[in-house]
């Protein structure tokens, strides 16, 4: 599917881009191509094939959860700017 330069025009318009004549052309050319290699990959068969969600195999990538004690309310505040009470104290953020 080879596009037009009108085709082009209206895509460009679209996606706000001010492009050259040279750009145009430049582009008609790509995206033409992009558009014939889809149209190949739609004329495969794939029927035999059953829907997979990826090509490798399934794995966690994420650590084991392990519990472990939390740090003492006096070291999480010890950090703070300003502190009430067992509390961080911040401005108002509502008038």
């Amino acid at each position: 599917m080879s596009l037009t330069l009108s085709e082009v025009n209206h895509i460009a318009k679209l996606a706000r881009l001010d492009l050259s004549g040279e750009e145009k052309e430049q582009y008609r050319q790509q995206l033409s191509e992009i558009l014939e290699y889809a149209a190949r990959l739609q004329a495969v068969d794939t029927s035999s094939i059953p829907p997979t969600s990826s090509v490798l195999p399934p794995r966690s990538v994420l650590r084991e959860d392990v519990a472990t004690s939390s740090l003492d309310v006096n070291q999480i505040l010890s950090n703070a700017p300003d502190a009430a009470g067992n509390q961080f104290r911040v401005p108002p953020v509502m008038d």
